[in-house]
């Protein structure tokens, strides 16, 4: 199984659907050995205890030839050795910039069904020069490589689309967070300012009536006295 995913996160569920998506079709399979290209994969299988075979990463934003060379002949080359009889590929195709859906494909061994009907079809005879067995030896870490690197170009658009909304829904929620907390401190700042100026208000009255209080006193004593 090679599993596609990125370096970073902060892309919403972008890495976690396209493991889920993995381990969904592992657990069709008695026994599976792991090819994974990007620090998101090989962190979580890591820390479950997965034994994975192979792993790659700083390159998922902008994956190269070279990149998905690596990734495409380790898995050829367990393939061609007998030590694993089947090779998927688990990724996330790019369907619009809204819409990411996690992917599981086979790869090897490729499915000879229409090859066989359109032979039978024509009932051609083709020489091969040179022999089939070279041509397909040759041929097929290519065509494994291609089918890689599309994966690979898939999902670094499908991360980047799921990043900006990602960035996006954050963005919008902290713009309302931050109008709901202005509000609110604006309103305790209001309160306050009322307290204060009745607290003054309230003082100023009390200073004022207590003065008047006082003059009417020495009023009355100085008649009483004359």
């Amino acid at each position: 199984m090679i599993v596609i995913t990125a370096d970073r996160g902060l892309a919403g569920a972008y890495n976690s659907n396209v493991i889920r998506a993995a381990e969904r079709d592992m657990a069709n399979h008695d026994e599976t050995k792991l090819f994974l290209s990007g620090k998101k994969a090989i962190s979580y299988f890591k820390f479950r205890g997965y034994d994975f075979s192979d792993g790659w990463e700083g390159y998922s934003d902008q994956p190269k030839i070279e990149n998905a060379r690596k990734v495409a002949r380790a898995a050829v080359e367990a393939f061609s050795r007998g030590d694993i009889d089947e090779v998927r590929l688990a990724y996330t195709t790019f369907q619009s910039a809204l819409i990411q859906k996690p992917t599981v494909v086979k790869l090897l061994p490729a499915s000879t069904d229409e090859a066989s009907d359109q032979a039978d079809a024509t009932r051609a005879n083709y020489v091969f020069e040179p022999e089939p067995e070279d041509i397909l030896g040759f041929l097929l870490p290519r065509y494994i490589e291609g089918a890689v690197l599309q994966a690979m170009l898939e999902a670094a658009a499908s991360e980047h689309s799921a990043r900006r909304r990602a960035m996006k829904a954050a963005t919008d929620n902290a713009d309302e967070l931050i109008e709901g907390l202005t509000r609110v401190y604006n309103q305790a700042r209001q309160a306050e300012i009322t307290t204060e100026i009745m607290e003054v208000i309230g003082g100023a009255e009390a200073l004022s009536g207590g003065r008047v209080d006082k003059g009417t006193q020495v009023h009355r004593a100085a008649f009483n006295a004359d």
